[in-house]
């Protein structure tokens, strides 16, 4: 496999419990937004015994992993033979739904889909209620979303090229946006300004949907974001795409090259996202629900539903999966203290 490559604080938001039923092979990705009502489970549910399965997103519903998850959610819930119950649960860059995770019991009943944040806040933020590596149990790097750098039309620049000579030329006359302080958005833009020498000012925003809107009024002059954000505003010519951010073209946007192609070799980060549980998951429950969900992920439906979000899989195993968190945290640890980066 090839590994993927790689948030101002958000308040704590009430949490919201989307519940989808999953049984029968004729529910449709369509129908994804009607969720039905399932009983709670036992605090003290056996693995594998039919319970639901409570899965922790620590992001808001309806963003990018939220709409990952549910394209898969069919095939998730027959490969299980269980329902699974999905609760977003945001705040402060994905902490406060990990930590949910974290403190739940091992026994295969909770567990959390995490992302690059995982990875950055051990780095960014200055304290954490639990330990980023330790005290959760790695169980498959699932796949990986395009990110892509874009500017405003109004920006002279169509490539790397010349936008890095654009921006050597008027070191102080240029801004980039990210969805927030200490985001990998964040980082891959400062990652591309590391590899390509130059300078802009970081504008942080909170969230996605103000960056962009400020990126299609020319408020801020370019910025990173995932592919299927602005895919829409590509095709209309509102946004100029100047190179995919990952070692490798999407076939959601085949056109668009890549950073590294473009003569930065060393460019390389993508918005990675990975199932987790507690720590002390029994080995046999790990390799199980590995099975159950790399099946759902590597499934033509959900292969093909994901390849319209920009969205690649290719489950780890558990152990690469270890390696790889261990691999993105000492990289983002790294960029963020040569970029002092840090979250308050």
């Amino acid at each position: 496999m090839h590994s993927p490559r790689s948030r101002a604080i958000a308040p704590s938001l009430p949490i919201r419990r989307n519940v989808i039923k999953l049984a029968a092979a004729a529910v449709t990705l369509g129908m994804l937004g009607v969720p039905a009502l399932y009983p709670s489970r036992s605090a003290q549910a056996q693995p594998g015994s039919g319970k639901p399965i409570r899965l922790i997103l620590p992001i808001s519903a309806g963003s990018g992993v939220d709409a990952i998850v549910r394209a898969a959610a069919p095939a998730l819930g027959k490969a299980l033979g269980q329902p699974v119950v999905i609760e977003n649960m945001p705040g402060a860059g994905g902490i406060t739904g990990t930590a949910a995770v974290v403190k739940a019991a091992p026994d295969g009943t909770t567990l959390g889909m995490v992302s690059n944040n995982h990875a950055i806040n051990p780095s960014v933020f200055k304290s954490m209620p639990f330990d980023a590596i330790k005290d959760i149990t790695p169980i498959s790097v699932l796949g990986a979303t395009s990110l892509v750098l874009v500017v405003n039309p109004k920006v002279p620049a169509r490539n790397v090229k010349e936008l890095v000579a654009l921006l050597k030329a008027k070191p102080d006359e240029y801004n980039y946006a990210s969805s927030g302080n200490g985001t990998v958005i964040h980082l891959a833009g400062q990652m591309f300004l590391e590899e390509a020498g130059v300078k802009a000012r970081h504008i942080p925003y909170k969230g996605t949907g103000p960056m962009v809107t400020d990126l299609l009024s020319g408020q801020v002059q370019m910025g990173v974001v995932a592919l299927n954000a602005v895919l829409p505003h590509l095709k209309a010519g509102t946004l100029r795409a100047i190179g995919l951010c990952g070692a490798s073209r999407s076939q959601a946007a085949p056109d668009i090259p890549t950073i590294a192609e473009q003569g930065l070799p060393a460019y390389d980060i993508e918005g990675w996202f990975a199932l987790v549980g507690p720590a002390n998951l029994p080995p046999a429950e790990v390799q199980r629900l590995h099975d159950a969900f790399a099946k759902a992920f590597t499934s033509p439906e959900v292969v093909e539903a994901l390849k319209k979000q920009a969205t690649a899989t290719r489950p780890t195993t558990p152990a690469q999966a270890a390696k790889f968190f261990a691999s993105e945290a000492a990289r983002y640890a790294t960029l963020a203290k040569k970029a002092n980066v840090s979250v308050e």
